[in-house]
């Protein structure tokens, strides 16, 4: 359902950025400007700031054993319950919620959204902890993931009581737009769950029987999805009107594809240093990413070489066979176009963006979480 929070350097990656279409920095350095960058910053500080409280409060209120393992997941506590200073992720979504209430309400509908946006966290955190256990990833955010330390079992009880917890956020919140939001955050965890079946049911077909326009499908739903949510609960808190959320889900579900892009790029090429997974984790399982489905489709004897590379199951350790493939993929040329779509779909986002926000400066903060996460070398 969800979408990682990886990270690599732009020379494993190769990752340009994607909001001026093929314009590279001398020396490879593709990161955030130091303007941008320090804005989406400050934005995700400002934003750890004021949902932390709600988010702890609300695990709080679950039982203890619940308690721990979404303590333990969120970065709180060690595996032993002993405090920690973990890496709670980024909070891009919610981020997302306030930017967006903030450039159609201002600072007072920033304010009010803000238990919507830890609800949109805790959606976030139950995608995760499902999606670890289905696809056996062993770490995140640099630790075991939460289903190797407590067990299968644990883990989606404690990502079912994440959600119960977001919905709950919302049917408590005396806010007017608080029953809408409801609403349409529980149709987006439908979608993702709709988005997730469907990359499970691909992962079993064989590699020529997938097309491109079904994974872009699927990674909207798993990743664009709750992004665009985001921004249109931010939208709905601020009083904006049908068209203006439509406009801001739009935005944030083309970034998201955008983001999805990238991530997979990184997925195949990512270092192992900075991902906190082994190299070419996505290649290992076998992953039909965006990148990998692209390459498979072009018809090249690179794409003849990737699909029987892709019809044997991966042997552990087997390091040249994850060079190779990841050679093929490149060679068929997957990258390239997930580099030149994740542009396009950027450049659809500001479109979507300027439909609703049409004063940039108004729009400042949602423009630079896009730069930041689309943009990103981490």
């Amino acid at each position: 359902m969800a979408d990682f929070m990886t990270e690599t350097e732009h020379r494993s990656t190769g990752v340009s950025h994607i909001g001026a279409p093929g314009d590279r920095r001398e020396g490879g350095d593709t990161g955030p400007g130091p303007l941008d960058g320090q804005e989406a910053a400050a934005l995700l500080e400002r934003t750890r700031a004021l949902v932390d409280p709600e988010l702890r409060a609300a695990v709080e209120s679950l039982p203890g054993s619940m308690r721990r393992i979404a303590r333990y997941h969120f970065g709180w506590e060690h595996a032993d319950g002993t405090p920690a200073e973990g890496n709670a992720g980024k909070a891009i979504r919610p981020a997302l919620v306030l930017a967006a209430a903030a450039a159609l309400g201002g600072p007072a509908a920033r304010a009010a959204a803000v238990r919507a946006a830890a609800a949109v966290e805790l959606v976030h955190n139950f995608t995760l902890l499902h999606d670890d256990v289905m696809d056996r990833d062993p770490t995140r955010r640099h630790r075991p993931t939460a289903w190797t330390v407590f067990g299968d079992t644990d883990a989606i009880l404690a990502g079912d009581a994440l959600q119960a917890l977001a919905l709950r956020l919302l049917a408590e919140d005396p806010h007017p737009a608080a029953g809408r939001a409801a609403a349409r955050l529980a149709d987006c965890v439908v979608e993702l769950c709709a988005g997730q079946h469907t990359d499970t049911d691909m992962e079993r077909r064989a590699p020529d029987e997938v097309t491109l326009d079904e994974v872009l499908a699927m990674a909207e739903a798993k990743t664009g999805a709750l992004l665009g949510c985001a921004c249109a609960l931010g939208a709905l808190y601020a009083g904006a009107g049908p068209e203006e959320a439509a406009a801001l889900d739009g935005f944030g579900r083309q970034a998201g594809l955008a983001f999805q892009l990238i991530d997979d790029v990184i997925g195949i090429w990512g270092d192992p240093r900075r991902t906190g997974k082994p190299a070419g984790a996505d290649l290992a399982a076998r992953k039909k990413s965006l990148p990998v489905v692209a390459a498979l489709a072009s018809g090249t004897p690179a794409a003849a070489e990737l699909a029987v590379l892709y019809g044997k199951p991966y042997v552990s350790g087997d390091s040249e066979g994850i060079a190779r493939t990841a050679l093929a993929v490149e060679q068929a040329g997957g990258r390239d176009w997930a580099q030149a779509e994740a542009a396009d779909r950027m450049a659809r986002a500001m479109q979507e963006l300027a439909r609703a926000i049409p004063d940039p400066e108004a729009a400042g903060g949602l423009l630079a979480l896009a730069e930041f996460v689309t943009r990103r070398s981490s």
